[in-house]
Protein backbone atom coordinates (compact mmCIF):
# COMPACT_ATOMS: atom_id res chain seq x y z
CA UNK A 1 0.00 0.00 0.00
CA UNK A 2 1.57 3.32 -1.05
CA UNK A 3 1.15 6.79 0.40
CA UNK A 4 -1.43 7.85 -2.19
CA UNK A 5 -3.63 4.88 -1.27
CA UNK A 6 -3.24 5.70 2.42
CA UNK A 7 -4.38 9.28 1.87
CA UNK A 8 -7.43 8.04 -0.03
CA UNK A 9 -8.36 5.76 2.86
CA UNK A 10 -8.08 8.58 5.37
CA UNK A 11 -10.25 10.81 3.21
CA UNK A 12 -7.43 13.07 2.14
CA UNK A 13 -6.12 13.75 5.62
CA UNK A 14 -2.50 14.43 6.48
CA UNK A 15 0.11 12.40 8.30
CA UNK A 16 2.75 14.28 10.21
CA UNK A 17 6.40 13.81 9.42
CA UNK A 18 6.91 12.45 12.93
CA UNK A 19 4.31 9.75 12.31
CA UNK A 20 5.92 8.76 9.04
CA UNK A 21 9.31 8.62 10.73
CA UNK A 22 8.05 6.35 13.48
CA UNK A 23 6.41 4.07 10.94
CA UNK A 24 9.61 3.74 8.96
CA UNK A 25 11.42 2.70 12.11
CA UNK A 26 9.04 -0.23 12.69
CA UNK A 27 10.26 -3.66 11.62
CA UNK A 28 8.15 -5.69 9.19
CA UNK A 29 9.86 -8.95 10.20
CA UNK A 30 7.64 -11.62 11.69
CA UNK A 31 7.99 -12.22 15.44
CA UNK A 32 10.39 -15.11 16.17
CA UNK A 33 7.82 -17.16 18.09
CA UNK A 34 5.52 -17.18 15.04
CA UNK A 35 8.12 -18.90 12.86
CA UNK A 36 9.88 -21.00 15.52
CA UNK A 37 8.40 -24.19 14.02
CA UNK A 38 10.63 -23.71 10.97
CA UNK A 39 13.65 -24.76 13.02
CA UNK A 40 14.48 -28.50 12.71
CA UNK A 41 13.12 -30.50 15.66
CA UNK A 42 15.32 -32.26 18.19
CA UNK A 43 16.47 -35.70 17.07
CA UNK A 44 15.48 -37.32 20.37
CA UNK A 45 11.77 -36.71 19.87
CA UNK A 46 9.41 -39.64 19.54
CA UNK A 47 9.32 -40.57 15.83
CA UNK A 48 5.68 -39.53 15.48
CA UNK A 49 6.26 -36.09 16.97
CA UNK A 50 9.48 -35.68 14.99
CA UNK A 51 7.63 -36.47 11.76
CA UNK A 52 4.71 -34.22 12.68
CA UNK A 53 7.13 -31.34 13.25
CA UNK A 54 7.92 -31.59 9.54
CA UNK A 55 4.38 -32.28 8.34
CA UNK A 56 2.98 -29.12 9.92
CA UNK A 57 5.17 -27.10 7.56
CA UNK A 58 3.04 -28.24 4.60
CA UNK A 59 1.24 -25.63 2.48
CA UNK A 60 -2.39 -25.04 3.46
CA UNK A 61 -5.21 -22.98 2.00
CA UNK A 62 -5.31 -19.55 3.68
CA UNK A 63 -2.58 -20.92 5.99
CA UNK A 64 -5.36 -22.16 8.28
CA UNK A 65 -3.45 -25.32 9.28
CA UNK A 66 -6.64 -27.35 9.74
CA UNK A 67 -4.86 -30.49 10.95
CA UNK A 68 -5.78 -32.47 14.08
CA UNK A 69 -3.79 -35.58 15.03
CA UNK A 70 -4.66 -38.33 17.52
CA UNK A 71 -1.71 -40.28 18.96
CA UNK A 72 -3.73 -42.63 21.17
CA UNK A 73 -2.71 -45.82 19.38
CA UNK A 74 0.97 -46.87 19.57
CA UNK A 75 2.98 -46.35 16.38
CA UNK A 76 -0.09 -44.82 14.76
CA UNK A 77 -1.32 -41.36 13.85
CA UNK A 78 -4.95 -40.55 13.05
CA UNK A 79 -5.44 -37.37 11.06
CA UNK A 80 -8.65 -35.35 10.98
CA UNK A 81 -9.80 -32.12 9.45
CA UNK A 82 -10.23 -29.48 12.16
CA UNK A 83 -13.88 -28.52 11.67
CA UNK A 84 -13.29 -25.26 13.52
CA UNK A 85 -11.00 -24.17 10.70
CA UNK A 86 -13.02 -24.22 7.50
CA UNK A 87 -13.51 -21.77 4.65
CA UNK A 88 -17.25 -21.99 3.91
CA UNK A 89 -17.31 -18.98 1.58
CA UNK A 90 -14.25 -19.48 -0.60
CA UNK A 91 -13.98 -23.27 -0.26
CA UNK A 92 -17.63 -24.31 0.22
CA UNK A 93 -17.00 -28.01 -0.50
CA UNK A 94 -13.73 -28.08 1.50
CA UNK A 95 -11.92 -29.39 -1.57
CA UNK A 96 -8.89 -27.18 -0.92
CA UNK A 97 -8.81 -28.22 2.73
CA UNK A 98 -8.75 -31.90 1.77
CA UNK A 99 -5.91 -31.16 -0.65
CA UNK A 100 -4.15 -29.58 2.33
CA UNK A 101 -4.65 -32.79 4.29
CA UNK A 102 -2.72 -34.48 1.48
CA UNK A 103 0.19 -32.06 1.64
CA UNK A 104 0.50 -32.84 5.36
CA UNK A 105 0.47 -36.60 4.78
CA UNK A 106 3.15 -36.39 2.10
CA UNK A 107 5.59 -34.45 4.29
CA UNK A 108 4.91 -36.89 7.12
CA UNK A 109 5.69 -39.80 4.79
CA UNK A 110 8.94 -38.16 3.71
CA UNK A 111 9.95 -37.49 7.30
CA UNK A 112 9.46 -41.04 8.58
CA UNK A 113 11.44 -42.42 5.63
CA UNK A 114 14.31 -40.25 6.76
CA UNK A 115 14.33 -42.23 10.03
CA UNK A 116 13.99 -45.66 8.42
CA UNK A 117 10.24 -46.10 8.81
CA UNK A 118 7.54 -47.05 6.34
CA UNK A 119 4.24 -45.21 6.59
CA UNK A 120 1.26 -47.45 5.97
CA UNK A 121 -1.31 -44.86 4.95
CA UNK A 122 -5.02 -45.60 4.84
CA UNK A 123 -7.01 -42.68 3.52
CA UNK A 124 -10.53 -42.16 4.93
CA UNK A 125 -10.42 -45.40 6.95
CA UNK A 126 -14.01 -44.91 8.11
CA UNK A 127 -15.23 -43.76 4.72
CA UNK A 128 -14.99 -40.41 2.97
CA UNK A 129 -17.28 -37.67 4.16
CA UNK A 130 -19.91 -36.12 1.94
CA UNK A 131 -18.84 -34.43 -1.27
CA UNK A 132 -20.03 -31.06 0.02
CA UNK A 133 -19.82 -31.31 3.82
CA UNK A 134 -16.85 -32.56 5.91
CA UNK A 135 -17.33 -34.31 9.22
CA UNK A 136 -15.06 -35.62 11.99
CA UNK A 137 -14.26 -38.97 10.40
CA UNK A 138 -10.49 -39.43 9.93
CA UNK A 139 -8.94 -38.32 6.67
CA UNK A 140 -6.05 -40.76 7.22
CA UNK A 141 -4.80 -43.45 9.58
CA UNK A 142 -1.04 -43.87 9.39
CA UNK A 143 0.88 -46.74 10.98
CA UNK A 144 4.67 -46.48 11.24
CA UNK A 145 6.71 -49.63 10.68
CA UNK A 146 10.48 -50.04 10.90
CA UNK A 147 11.75 -51.05 7.46
CA UNK A 148 15.42 -51.40 6.52
CA UNK A 149 14.48 -51.31 2.85
CA UNK A 150 13.04 -47.78 3.01
CA UNK A 151 14.99 -45.20 1.02
CA UNK A 152 15.10 -41.50 2.00
CA UNK A 153 13.28 -39.13 -0.33
CA UNK A 154 15.61 -36.51 -1.92
CA UNK A 155 12.86 -33.87 -1.72
CA UNK A 156 12.91 -34.08 2.09
CA UNK A 157 16.00 -31.82 2.08
CA UNK A 158 13.91 -28.88 0.84
CA UNK A 159 11.08 -28.93 3.38
CA UNK A 160 12.48 -26.05 5.44
CA UNK A 161 13.13 -23.92 2.34
CA UNK A 162 9.69 -24.40 0.75
CA UNK A 163 7.73 -21.17 0.99
CA UNK A 164 4.90 -19.73 -1.09
CA UNK A 165 6.14 -16.64 -2.93
CA UNK A 166 3.40 -14.07 -3.57
CA UNK A 167 5.67 -11.35 -4.95
CA UNK A 168 6.95 -10.41 -8.39
CA UNK A 169 8.74 -13.04 -10.47
CA UNK A 170 11.54 -12.63 -12.97
CA UNK A 171 10.60 -12.89 -16.63
CA UNK A 172 12.99 -15.73 -17.49
CA UNK A 173 11.38 -19.04 -18.32
CA UNK A 174 12.33 -22.41 -16.76
CA UNK A 175 14.45 -24.45 -19.17
CA UNK A 176 13.59 -27.91 -20.50
CA UNK A 177 15.50 -29.73 -17.75
CA UNK A 178 13.70 -27.80 -15.03
CA UNK A 179 10.33 -28.44 -16.64
CA UNK A 180 11.06 -32.16 -16.85
CA UNK A 181 12.08 -32.26 -13.19
CA UNK A 182 8.71 -30.80 -12.27
CA UNK A 183 6.91 -33.40 -14.37
CA UNK A 184 8.94 -36.18 -12.78
CA UNK A 185 8.14 -34.97 -9.25
CA UNK A 186 4.48 -36.05 -9.46
CA UNK A 187 4.95 -39.41 -11.15
CA UNK A 188 3.04 -42.22 -9.48
CA UNK A 189 0.12 -40.00 -8.47
CA UNK A 190 -3.24 -39.88 -10.30
CA UNK A 191 -2.65 -36.37 -11.62
CA UNK A 192 -1.85 -34.81 -14.96
CA UNK A 193 0.64 -31.96 -14.85
CA UNK A 194 0.28 -29.17 -17.39
CA UNK A 195 2.48 -26.15 -17.93
CA UNK A 196 2.59 -23.08 -20.14
CA UNK A 197 5.76 -21.04 -20.56
CA UNK A 198 6.86 -19.60 -23.91
CA UNK A 199 3.36 -19.44 -25.46
CA UNK A 200 2.57 -15.79 -24.81
CA UNK A 201 -0.97 -16.01 -26.19
CA UNK A 202 -1.80 -18.83 -23.77
CA UNK A 203 -0.12 -16.99 -20.90
CA UNK A 204 -2.30 -13.99 -21.60
CA UNK A 205 -5.37 -16.18 -21.26
CA UNK A 206 -4.11 -17.56 -17.95
CA UNK A 207 -3.32 -14.08 -16.68
CA UNK A 208 -6.75 -12.73 -17.60
CA UNK A 209 -8.65 -15.54 -15.90
CA UNK A 210 -6.53 -15.17 -12.76
CA UNK A 211 -7.02 -11.40 -12.68
CA UNK A 212 -10.77 -11.66 -13.22
CA UNK A 213 -11.06 -14.28 -10.47
CA UNK A 214 -9.00 -12.24 -8.00
CA UNK A 215 -11.13 -9.14 -8.68
CA UNK A 216 -14.33 -11.10 -7.99
CA UNK A 217 -13.00 -12.49 -4.73
CA UNK A 218 -11.91 -9.03 -3.60
CA UNK A 219 -15.22 -7.41 -4.60
CA UNK A 220 -17.57 -10.09 -3.25
CA UNK A 221 -18.30 -8.98 0.33
CA UNK A 222 -18.63 -12.38 2.01
CA UNK A 223 -15.48 -13.85 0.41
CA UNK A 224 -13.44 -10.75 1.20
CA UNK A 225 -14.68 -10.83 4.79
CA UNK A 226 -13.62 -14.47 5.12
CA UNK A 227 -10.07 -13.41 4.29
CA UNK A 228 -10.30 -10.45 6.67
CA UNK A 229 -11.23 -12.85 9.49
CA UNK A 230 -7.90 -14.64 9.15
CA UNK A 231 -5.86 -11.49 8.51
CA UNK A 232 -3.25 -11.04 11.24
CA UNK A 233 -1.88 -7.51 11.41
CA UNK A 234 1.11 -6.59 13.53
CA UNK A 235 3.46 -8.64 15.70
CA UNK A 236 1.02 -9.16 18.56
CA UNK A 237 -1.73 -10.69 16.39
CA UNK A 238 0.74 -12.70 14.35
CA UNK A 239 2.39 -14.15 17.46
CA UNK A 240 -0.97 -14.85 19.09
CA UNK A 241 -2.53 -16.76 16.18
CA UNK A 242 0.45 -17.99 14.12
CA UNK A 243 -1.84 -18.81 11.20
CA UNK A 244 -3.79 -17.08 8.46
CA UNK A 245 -2.51 -14.21 6.35
CA UNK A 246 0.17 -12.17 8.11
CA UNK A 247 0.75 -8.47 7.45
CA UNK A 248 3.42 -6.70 9.44
CA UNK A 249 4.12 -3.69 7.25
CA UNK A 250 4.23 -0.38 9.15
CA UNK A 251 1.62 1.37 6.99
CA UNK A 252 -1.09 -1.27 7.40
CA UNK A 253 -0.32 -1.54 11.12
CA UNK A 254 -0.84 2.20 11.36
CA UNK A 255 -4.18 2.02 9.55
CA UNK A 256 -5.39 -0.62 12.01
CA UNK A 257 -4.08 1.29 15.03
CA UNK A 258 -5.85 4.47 13.88
CA UNK A 259 -9.11 2.62 13.24
CA UNK A 260 -8.95 3.24 9.49
CA UNK A 261 -9.04 -0.42 8.45
CA UNK A 262 -12.09 -2.12 9.91
CA UNK A 263 -11.81 -5.90 9.39
CA UNK A 264 -15.23 -6.58 10.90
CA UNK A 265 -16.91 -5.63 7.64
CA UNK A 266 -15.87 -5.91 3.99
CA UNK A 267 -14.32 -2.91 2.28
CA UNK A 268 -16.34 -1.26 -0.46
CA UNK A 269 -15.52 -2.60 -3.97
CA UNK A 270 -14.21 0.80 -5.07
CA UNK A 271 -12.22 1.50 -1.89
CA UNK A 272 -8.47 1.96 -1.97
CA UNK A 273 -8.05 -1.18 0.14
CA UNK A 274 -9.68 -3.25 -2.62
CA UNK A 275 -8.57 -1.42 -5.78
CA UNK A 276 -5.00 -1.31 -4.50
CA UNK A 277 -4.97 -5.08 -3.96
CA UNK A 278 -6.41 -5.67 -7.43
CA UNK A 279 -3.83 -3.40 -9.03
CA UNK A 280 -0.97 -5.06 -7.17
CA UNK A 281 -2.14 -8.55 -8.14
CA UNK A 282 -2.53 -7.53 -11.78
CA UNK A 283 1.04 -6.24 -11.79
CA UNK A 284 2.30 -9.58 -10.49
CA UNK A 285 0.29 -11.55 -13.03
CA UNK A 286 1.49 -9.36 -15.91
CA UNK A 287 5.09 -10.25 -15.01
CA UNK A 288 4.41 -13.97 -14.43
CA UNK A 289 6.37 -16.01 -17.02
CA UNK A 290 4.75 -19.42 -16.51
CA UNK A 291 1.84 -21.31 -15.00
CA UNK A 292 1.61 -24.94 -13.91
CA UNK A 293 -1.45 -26.97 -12.96
CA UNK A 294 -2.61 -30.39 -11.78
CA UNK A 295 -5.77 -32.04 -13.05
CA UNK A 296 -7.43 -35.29 -11.99
CA UNK A 297 -9.84 -37.59 -13.79
CA UNK A 298 -12.33 -37.43 -10.90
CA UNK A 299 -12.99 -35.24 -7.89
CA UNK A 300 -13.33 -37.88 -5.17
CA UNK A 301 -12.06 -37.10 -1.68
CA UNK A 302 -9.23 -39.64 -1.96
CA UNK A 303 -8.22 -38.12 -5.28
CA UNK A 304 -8.13 -34.66 -3.70
CA UNK A 305 -5.82 -35.95 -0.97
CA UNK A 306 -3.54 -37.66 -3.47
CA UNK A 307 -3.42 -34.45 -5.46
CA UNK A 308 -2.30 -32.65 -2.31
CA UNK A 309 0.52 -35.14 -1.93
CA UNK A 310 1.54 -34.54 -5.54
CA UNK A 311 1.29 -30.78 -5.17
CA UNK A 312 3.69 -30.48 -2.25
CA UNK A 313 6.16 -32.69 -4.13
CA UNK A 314 5.85 -30.36 -7.09
CA UNK A 315 6.55 -27.33 -4.92
CA UNK A 316 9.51 -29.00 -3.24
CA UNK A 317 10.94 -29.89 -6.65
CA UNK A 318 10.46 -26.29 -7.74
CA UNK A 319 12.21 -25.10 -4.57
CA UNK A 320 15.18 -27.35 -5.37
CA UNK A 321 15.43 -25.63 -8.77
CA UNK A 322 15.21 -22.10 -7.37
CA UNK A 323 11.67 -21.72 -8.71
CA UNK A 324 8.80 -20.19 -6.75
CA UNK A 325 5.10 -20.98 -6.79
CA UNK A 326 1.95 -19.14 -5.77
CA UNK A 327 -1.46 -20.87 -6.07
CA UNK A 328 -4.12 -19.13 -8.15
CA UNK A 329 -6.94 -20.61 -6.11
CA UNK A 330 -9.72 -18.14 -6.82
CA UNK A 331 -10.89 -19.41 -10.24
CA UNK A 332 -11.00 -22.99 -8.92
CA UNK A 333 -13.37 -22.18 -6.06
CA UNK A 334 -16.90 -23.48 -6.26
CA UNK A 335 -18.95 -20.47 -5.16
CA UNK A 336 -21.48 -18.99 -7.64
CA UNK A 337 -19.73 -15.72 -8.45
CA UNK A 338 -16.69 -17.63 -9.75
CA UNK A 339 -18.66 -19.95 -12.04
CA UNK A 340 -17.58 -18.21 -15.25
CA UNK A 341 -13.90 -18.23 -14.29
CA UNK A 342 -14.17 -21.81 -13.07
CA UNK A 343 -15.50 -22.83 -16.45
CA UNK A 344 -12.91 -20.74 -18.28
CA UNK A 345 -9.86 -22.26 -16.58
CA UNK A 346 -11.26 -25.78 -16.93
CA UNK A 347 -11.90 -25.24 -20.61
CA UNK A 348 -8.45 -23.74 -21.11
CA UNK A 349 -6.37 -26.44 -19.42
CA UNK A 350 -8.60 -29.51 -19.22
CA UNK A 351 -10.47 -29.29 -22.52
CA UNK A 352 -14.16 -28.99 -23.24
CA UNK A 353 -15.15 -32.65 -22.96
CA UNK A 354 -12.48 -34.20 -20.75
CA UNK A 355 -14.48 -34.13 -17.53
CA UNK A 356 -11.26 -33.56 -15.56
CA UNK A 357 -11.06 -31.38 -12.44
CA UNK A 358 -8.40 -28.70 -12.15
CA UNK A 359 -7.27 -29.19 -8.56
CA UNK A 360 -4.27 -26.83 -8.40
CA UNK A 361 -3.20 -23.95 -10.65
CA UNK A 362 -0.23 -21.76 -9.78
CA UNK A 363 2.09 -19.05 -10.93
CA UNK A 364 5.62 -20.27 -11.55
CA UNK A 365 8.86 -18.35 -11.89
CA UNK A 366 12.22 -17.38 -10.50
CA UNK A 367 12.42 -14.92 -7.62
CA UNK A 368 14.57 -14.27 -4.56
CA UNK A 369 13.91 -16.35 -1.47
CA UNK A 370 11.20 -15.25 0.94
CA UNK A 371 10.75 -16.00 4.60
CA UNK A 372 8.37 -18.57 6.09
CA UNK A 373 4.74 -18.15 7.01
CA UNK A 374 3.74 -18.51 10.68
CA UNK A 375 3.04 -21.98 12.06
CA UNK A 376 1.08 -22.86 15.20
CA UNK A 377 3.53 -25.52 16.35
CA UNK A 378 3.21 -29.20 17.18
CA UNK A 379 1.09 -29.04 20.34
CA UNK A 380 -1.65 -27.07 18.58
CA UNK A 381 -2.34 -30.03 16.28
CA UNK A 382 -2.53 -32.79 18.86
CA UNK A 383 -5.99 -33.93 19.96
CA UNK A 384 -4.58 -35.90 22.89
CA UNK A 385 -1.24 -36.94 24.28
Amino acid sequence: MNKRQFLRITGGGFITAATLGSLAACSSALPPEAIAAWQPPADNLDIRRWALSHALLAPHAHNLQSWLVDLDMPDTLVLRLDLRRLLPQTDPWSRQLVISQGTFVELLDMAVKEKGYRAEIEMFPEGAFDAKAPDDRPTARIRLVRDAAVQPDPLFAHIFQRHTHRGLYETRIPNADARQALVDSVKGFPVQLGMVTADEASMQQHRQIAMDAWRIEMQTPRTLLESYKVLRVGPQEIAQHRDGISINTPMVRSLVALGLFDRSKPSEPDSAAVTGQISEFNEKMAATPACVWLTTADNARKTQMLCGRAYVRLQLAATALGLRMHPLSQALQEYPEQAQNYQAIHQLVAGKDGGATVQMWTRLGYAPEVGPAPRRGLQAHLEKG
